[in-house]
């Protein structure tokens, strides 16, 4: 893979040094981006996060510290100024590649300026997908993904659709109404005409609200099967009701809420999130 001099990333870390040292180890082997174009956010750990990076991350890749963690989204924005790459792969730290699939995504990205945000193929260390493409939500879709609910017959069907199952044709790029933050293309013109990701969002949906919004600025959000990212963490608030995880998800869907329309019981689509 040779785009070394077309791509920005960022990668926002809290907590996990070994996992960010790994996920830029990856991206320099396979020539994904230069190291100067690589920026890891030290988003204000109570560990020795800080003084690991600094000391294990290549030459080159730079390291910003954050005076106090505000979230993801502001970790996000917080290295996005310090790049000038047009397009910026935004990666969680517990990610890594294995190909160079990257390729195809970014393809896809340069074939039409229609499409501002490209997500990426999840996988599971084993292969295996995390579907990582989803639907906006109703109500319904929200009782279903966070009880036991959802493994009823009634609401198996609902997740099957919310979780977009039946788009992943292999080799055939989709559109998708929001993609999970974990790994994603964006053109930077587009993010900082949208004033970068919603820092009102602590942890949690700050993906979907920027998905939605890059929808309504009459731009595209597009999925592409085969575009490979390992991911070895799943979501931990999924299934609860009362955890930390799950009170902070909740909270950010309360604020989702207050922006976008929520349906009772049919998913929205993009064309009804509108309040």
């Amino acid at each position: 893979m040779n785009r070394k001099n077309d791509l920005n990333v960022v990668i926002v870390n809290f907590r996990t040094p070994d996992m960010a040292i790994n996920c830029v180890s990856s991206i320099l082997a396979l020539e994904v981006a230069l190291p100067e174009d690589i920026v890891v956010v030290e988003n204000a750990s109570p560990d020795d996060s800080y003084l690991r990076l600094r000391a294990e991350l290549p030459s080159g890749v730079r390291l910003i510290r954050a005076s106090m963690n505000r979230g993801f989204g502001a970790g996000v924005n917080l290295g996005m100024v310090a790049g000038t790459r047009e397009c910026v792969l935004v990666l969680n730290p517990d990610t890594y590649f294995v190909d160079c699939s990257l390729e195809k995504a970014l393809d896809t990205l340069e074939a039409d300026p229609a499409i501002g945000l490209v997500g990426l193929d999840l996988t599971n260390p084993d292969g295996s997908r995390q579907y990582s493409a989803r639907r906006f939500y109703s109500l319904l879709d929200i009782v279903g993904r966070r009880t036991s609910l959802g493994r009823s017959i009634l609401l198996r069907k609902r997740l099957t659709q919310h979780l977009m199952m039946d788009a992943w044709t292999p080799g055939v790029p989709f559109d998708a109404e929001w993609v999970m933050g974990t790994g994603f293309v964006v053109r930077r013109h587009i993010f900082e005409e949208l004033s970068g990701m919603d820092e009102a969002y602590f942890l949690y949906m700050e993906d979907v609200d920027l998905c939605a919004r890059i929808w309504h600025a009459g731009y595209r959000v597009v999925c592409v099967p085969g575009a490979r990212l390992v991911h070895e963490h799943q979501r931990q608030s999924a299934g609860k009701l009362i955890d930390r995880a799950s009170r902070s998800h909740l909270k950010s869907l309360l604020r989702f809420r207050n922006k976008f329309r929520v349906p009772l019981t049919f998913p929205p689509g993009v064309n009804g999130l509108g309040k």
